[in-house]
């Protein structure tokens, strides 16, 4: 089932989690015993995050130095099949422009398309930390936008060859949102304005970026509907459980994190599990209140957090 359909027909309210593959050499068991935990909360979707090839460079015995490019965390196809056949949950492949071509693009879709997923979310990607070399008869999707008229077009039937009565793949699209607004982006408005023909191309619907005031999110949900954009936007949510994350949290994302919230972690280390947890926890009370219908959690994998304030909402 699309996503978009869940939304709109299942009985609310809805929570979905976001994982992310093990790394290489690991076992996917990892993933199954993860989806085993979430899977009594009745997720409605499940998030498999993508990640393109890193550099990483070994000095070799004669002083010259070897560059290899590896994904540190590959599978998100078959981790996304797993999901879906064996526990029944729908699931939403994450599809990046950055590292990869539109050829390489394309043949993920049609990958999807065979194993029955029906969900993916476009997003441009992190920066990769090489440049990577593509042969002339290579293209590739430079921002967010560009992917989803790709997704679309494959949708309606037009493949990067021109194919005679080619069979159109069926895939209803996500996008990415940011409260806060993108770092790269000159400001909110603009950043809405980039947001709005996302949609325009062909996006369904947006999850947004890890806030942690709500304030910032029911802004941006009006300047959202202010700008014309009426696909339903969910709320991203990330419970933050250690004190480290205060400044890794902001150095990688372009999120603040409110002075009560740190001063009441710094104060009490011991207890930043529990504090973060029922900070999170608090957020979603005031999201569901406030009659927002549909809440995603980035779990990390980590799911002690999540399903303690799972917990605490079903009470």
């Amino acid at each position: 089932m699309k996503i978009i359909e869940h939304l709109e027909n299942d009985h609310k309210p809805l929570f979905s989690f976001e994982i992310i593959p093990p790394q290489r050499g690991k076992s996917v068991s990892e993933i199954i015993d993860i989806v085993k935990q979430l899977k009594p909360y009745n997720p409605p979707f499940i998030d498999v995050t993508s990640h393109s090839g890193e550099a990483s460079y070994d000095e070799l015995p004669d002083g010259n130095v070897k560059r290899r490019i590896r994904r540190k965390r590959p599978g998100t196809i078959s981790i996304c099949g797993i999901i879906q056949n064996r526990f029944k949950i729908d699931t939403v492949a994450h599809i990046l422009c950055r590292g990869f071509t539109r050829e390489e693009t394309e043949d993920a879709l049609i990958e999807l398309n065979y194993l029955g997923i029906e969900n993916v979310l476009a997003v441009r990607g992190d920066e990769v930390n090489y440049k990577k070399m593509y042969s002339k008869d290579r293209s590739v999707n430079e921002f967010a936008i560009d992917l989803v008229k790709q997704i679309h077009d494959l949708n309606q039937g037009k493949y990067l060859d021109d194919i005679i009565s080619a069979d159109p793949i069926d895939m209803s699209i996500g996008v990415g949102g940011y409260p806060e607004k993108h770092f790269e982006s000159p400001n909110l408005h603009t950043d809405i304005q980039y947001l709005k023909q996302k949609v325009d191309a062909g996006a369904d619907y947006i999850v947004t970026q890890m806030f942690f005031d709500n304030t910032v999110f029911f802004e941006f949900v009006k300047s959202c509907r202010d700008a014309g954009i009426t696909v339903p936007i969910i709320p991203g949510i990330k419970i933050l459980n250690k004190v480290s994350q205060l400044s890794f949290i902001p150095k990688n994302f372009f999120v603040n994190i409110p002075e009560s919230f740190v001063e009441e972690m710094m104060a009490n280390k011991k207890h930043a599990r529990e504090i973060g947890t029922n900070w999170s926890y608090k957020q979603c009370e005031e999201l569901l209140n406030h009659g927002i219908e549909y809440i995603h959690f980035y779990i990390m994998n980590d799911t002690m957090a999540v399903t303690q304030v799972m917990d605490k909402l079903r009470k």
